[in-house]
Formats: structure tokens, C-alpha cells, sequence
């Protein structure tokens, strides 16, 4: 096990093999795998590139045999920050291959983020696009190594300009030579790759998934959600989110030979043309993504497109609203799947033979039969059936730990191993689950999580912000968006100035707070802290006229 990772216990890791979950298949070997059994059929599908699984495969082979050569081998770590491309896959299978672990980034993350995980993860590289959206990440990356003396290698998809320091992968993967090249044999129940937490302080925890348990989640996905040969996935959100890579994801149609098909965005002009073109038979999104696709369809500039072939739309990341819910096959034609999940671990689906009710109104159940569930409350005794409470669970694909944060474990985990999930849930009698909302404080912004410690640290480097507080305001678009209040020094910064400020920082985009209000001073609870339950009351009272103002779009779609 990775050091800084906290493995099962014996006696559960032994239970989990026992039954059948954990198999001993490496990632890349399922991949490999996957290529001797359907070798000519398609795997991915990229604007007007088409790669068979035979093709990925073998250039996941060249681009390990690169790495390799450039020094990259088991136990490296390598932040991988790419957007829905080909190469996204076949950077993450090259990195299985060699036992190096991606660190998967979000391509909305910009310089404070990426400066943390390299410096934190001591990353030996970092592979970028080279622009999309008008943003230039080579720039950003050549800036991350100057102010954190690394990672050594900055690999980028597509061209370097000519700047120095920088590697194009097309040359990595040319040196590779035509051979397997230099492969590891990984431990099946070491951990593959570090994943981003939702984050509820500071920046995110990295999740370390192990080959045993995550490839379990992919297969347990893959049979619920009925995948086969003649599936045909859309990943509209980006694939290195833990929905769309393995609920049931592109791993989950990997597993059963399917087809994905990479779209550059999630708007519906994008993909409800690529539903039509590719035949597309399942996809995922998060619902201010869904409610856009229902418009777009429902009397709106898309309403021309034939969705025939779609069958199933996922919907997760954060609630979906009932009536939201209850519009997805009347308006588009295919059967709504609710998923709620996380990259710890669990992850719920409601089924195809779930009444349409359960489906319009719950966010599914377990997947697998050894998922325990717990639903306390402030003091961790179970709640009756029904009540609401705070979600814990532990299961065979959630997570015992962070990576490198014994203090936070302490606190995200229970002595017996059961994960504090933050969730406020209550069960149905038949299992489901009904998300209600948050206990930990975050703000859950289209799904993407906001920790507003972090955006408050940031806030407060500003000469004219005198102190900060970051809280949550309901919104019927997004769920929530984001109010930051200040304490101003003299006049105060007005909103457009924080938020050049902000990305100046290197904040993310989705991170800016969408209303800034200037107060005298800060409500106080009894002990002297913040009281963010005032805030919100009063950014409630002030602004509930325009409650239902559109907001900006989220600069990024979730985990689930």
C-alpha cells in the first residue's frame, strides 16, 4: 500500500475476495483484457478520431515505454489535467501500466489548485492541454514549476508553442518504439491513482483507489446499468470525474465493450447533435446540465434532434428535483437513472424496474450488498427508519482513509471504519435513499463543491477585505450559488475587482462568488465564530425578490 494510505483490515479485505469483489485484476490488465476480446471494435470516439480498443491499448503500451524513458515508474506520482480527448485514457492506462498514479485534475482548475497537487503529491510530472476555452495551460504549468520548483516533466497534448521546457506526448509515445515496452506488475490491492474529494475546507483531499476495489465498482455498475456490446456512452461531463469514468463511466462500458464517444462540453447544442450523429445510447449529467437539455429540447432550438436511440439519461452529482425528474422521458424520450454516489467510495442507483415514482423521487440504492449504511444523528446514534440524519457508510470500493491526512481522517472516518459522508439522508422501506442535503459545511454549487475556508483565505489577501465569510444561497438553477460577505477596509472592493483578484490567484472559475455583499461586521455565535446560519438568512431576506435571477453557468461539472 501507498504510504500515507490506510488499507482495509485483513478481515474485511478477506471477505471482499472471498465473495467475489475483488478479483486481482490490475487496471491494465483489464484493458489489455478488453483488447484481445473486442480488438477491432471501437473504444473511443473524439471528434474525427476513432481508436478500437486494439489501437488504445497498444498506445497505451508506447506512451508507458516513453514515460518509462523519461524516468517515470511505479510509485511516481503525475498530475494529469486534460479535457474529454482521447489521450485522457491513454495517459491514465499508460500510467497503470508502469504503476505510476495519476492524480486526476479538473480541467476548470487553474494555478492554486494545480500548484497544490503537484507540491503535495511530489508529482514527477504534469501533462496539460495545450489550450481550450481561451485559457493556455502550458502557460499555467510553466508558471506552477517556477513558483514550486516541479514537477520535472510538463507533458502537453497538442502544441507547445515552441516554449521551452515542455514535452509534446505525441513525442513520449513516438520513443515508446513499436513494442510493449517497460511494464510493472502492480499489487492488485494497491492504490491505482489519487482522486479529488469533494473538499469541505482548504483544498481537496486526494482519495487513494485501489485496482481491487474501484475496477469492483466499475463491473457492479457496468451489470446494474445493463451495459453490453451495443452500448454507445456520451461523456458529456469531464471523464476524469468518478461519474462519468466509473458510474458506470467509460470504464464501465470498457468493461463490457462498448463504445464511448467524448464530447468537448455538456451544452445541449454539443451533445444533443452527438446523441443524433453516434447513435448514442446512454450518457450522464448533473442536473443544471439536464434541466438545460429539457429546455433545449422542450420547444427550444434543439427540438428538431432525433434521440431515438437514447435509452438511458443518468442524473447525479447533486438532488435532481422531482419535477425536473418527471419531465426526462416525456421530453427526451429514454428512461431517467438517478445515481448518487462519491469518490470515497458508494455509489446508489435507482433500477430499470423501480417504479416511476421511486425513480422521480429518490437517488437510488446500493450497489453492492456488502454497502453498509449507517444514518445518525449530531451524535451518531442511528436515527428510526425514515428519519432524517447524516449518512455514513463503509462497503468493498469506499475508501478507509485520505492520502497523507491522519488529523482529517480522525474526523471523516469512525473508529469501526464507517465514512462520515457529510449527507443528510433519510431511507425509504425499500432502501432507497432521499438526499435532503448537507451536514458538513460546503456548498454544493451545480453539484461542484465550494469550500469556503479556501475562498475565504483567498478573499482576505485582498488589501481592501478586512475579513470574509463564505455561505450558500438557494438557488433553483444551480441548488446553490455562493455569497461572499466582507468587512471592508475603507470602500471596499466592488465584485468585478475580487474576482479579477481571484483569478488572478489562480482560483478556479466555479469558486468566484456569484454575489458580494459588504456588511459592518459579522453575526457571532455564543463562542465568538462566524455564524453563517445569520448570513444566510439575511442574503435569503435580501435578495428573495430576484430568487429566480438566472446565475452563471458552473465552470465545471461534479463528482457524484
Amino acid at each position: 500500500m501507498l504510504a500515507g494510505c490506510t488499507p482495509w483490515p485483513p478481515e474485511f479485505a478477506d471477505r471482499y475476495r472471498e465473495r467475489g469483489y475483488w478479483t486481482g485484476e490490475t487496471l491494465g490488465a483489464f484493458l489489455r483484457d478488453r483488447a484481445h476480446r473486442f480488438a477491432e471494435r471501437t473504444a473511443l470516439v473524439d471528434a474525427d478520431r476513432r481508436w478500437s480498443y486494439a489501437e488504445l491499448d497498444t498506445r497505451a503500451d508506447r506512451t508507458a515505454a516513453g514515460l518509462a524513458r523519461l524516468g517515470i515508474g511505479a510509485g511516481d506520482r503525475v498530475v494529469v489535467q486534460l479535457p474529454n480527448v482521447c489521450e485522457v485514457v491513454e495517459v491514465a492506462f499508460a500510467l497503470f501500466r508502469l504503476g505510476a498514479l495519476p492524480v486526476y485534475a479538473l480541467p476548470a482548475h487553474r494555478r492554486a489548485e494545480i500548484s497544490y497537487l503537484c507540491s503535495f503529491t511530489d508529482a514527477a510530472a504534469l501533462v496539460v492541454a495545450d489550450t481550450r476555452a481561451g485559457f493556455d495551460y502550458r502557460d499555467m504549468a510553466l508558471q506552477v514549476r517556477a513558483e514550486t520548483g516541479g514537477p520535472e516533466h510538463v507533458l502537453v497534448v497538442g502544441d507547445t508553442g515552441g516554449r521551452p521546457g515542455l514535452t509534446p506526448l505525441e513525442r513520449v509515445r513516438e520513443q515508446g518504439g513499436a513494442g510493449p515496452g517497460a511494464t510493472a506488475d502492480p499489487d492488485p490491492a494497491d492504490v491505482a491513482f489519487l482522486q479529488l474529494s469533494g473538499g469541505t475546507t482548504g483544498l481537496p483531499k486526494l482519495i487513494p483507489r485501489t485496482h481491487d476495489d474501484y475496477l469492483y465498482s466499475v463491473r457492479a455498475s457496468a451489470e446494474i446499468c445493463a451495459l453490453d456490446t451495443g452500448t454507445v456512452y456520451l461523456a458529456a461531463l469531464p471523464a476524469v470525474h468518478n461519474f462519468p469514468m466509473s458510474s458506470p463511466g467509460f470504464l464501465g462500458v470498457f468493461s463490457a465493450g462498448g463504445t464511448v464517444v467524448l464530447a468537448p462540453d455538456p451544452g445541449p447544442a454539443t451533445c444533443l447533435a452527438l446523441i443524433e450523429e453516434e447513435a448514442i445510447t446512454h450518457t450522464a449529467l448533473v442536473p443544471p446540465a439536464a434541466m438545460l437539455w429539457l429546455d433545449a429540447v422542450d420547444g427550444g432550438s434543439q427540438a428538431h434532434r432525433d434521440l431515438s436511440s437514447l435509452r438511458v439519461l443518468q442524473v447525479g452529482g447533486a438532488k435532481f428535483a422531482p419535477e425536473a425528474a418527471r419531465r426526462v422521458r416525456p421530453v427526451l424520450g429514454c428512461a431517467l437513472q438517478q445515481v448518487f454516489g462519491m469518490a470515497e467510495g458508494l455509489v446508489n442507483y435507482t433500477r430499470d424496474d423501480d417504479p416511476a415514482e421511486t425513480v422521480a423521487t429518490t437517488q437510488g440504492r446500493p450497489a453492492s450488498p456488502d454497502d453498509e449504511i449507517r444514518v445518525v444523528d449530531s451524535d451518531g446514534t442511528d436515527v428510526p427508519p425514515g428519519a432524517l440524519g447524516e449518512l455514513q457508510t463503509r462497503g468493498p470500493y469506499t475508501v478507509r482513509g485520505y492520502y497523507r491526512a491522519p488529523e482529517h481522517n480522525a474526523e471523516a472516518f469512525t473508529a469501526d471504519g464507517f465514512y462520515r459522508t457529510g449527507d443528510l439522508v433519510r431511507t425509504t422501506p425499500t432502501g432507497h435513499l432521499v438526499v435532503e442535503g448537507r451536514a458538513k459545511d460546503q456548498i454544493n454549487r451545480g453539484g461542484e463543491k465550494v469550500a469556503p475556508d479556501e475562498v475565504e483565505d483567498h478573499l482576505l489577501g485582498h488589501p481592501g477585505v478586512h475579513d470574509a465569510a463564505v455561505v450558500a444561497v438557494p438557488d433553483p438553477f444551480l441548488g446553490e450559488r455562493t455569497c461572499a460577505y466582507i468587512v471592508p477596509r475603507g470602500a471596499g472592493p466592488a465584485r468585478g475587482e475580487l474576482a479579477g483578484f481571484l483569478r488572478e490567484r489562480g482560483l478556479a472559475a466555479y469558486k468566484i462568488p456569484d454575489r458580494v455583499e459588504a456588511v459592518d461586521a459579522f453575526p457571532a455565535t455564543g463562542v465568538g465564530k462566524v455564524s453563517r446560519r445569520e448570513l444566510r438568512e439575511a442574503v435569503r431576506a435580501a435578495h428573495a425578490p430576484d430568487a429566480h435571477a438566472p446565475p452563471p453557468a458552473p465552470a465545471a461539472p461534479p463528482q457524484p
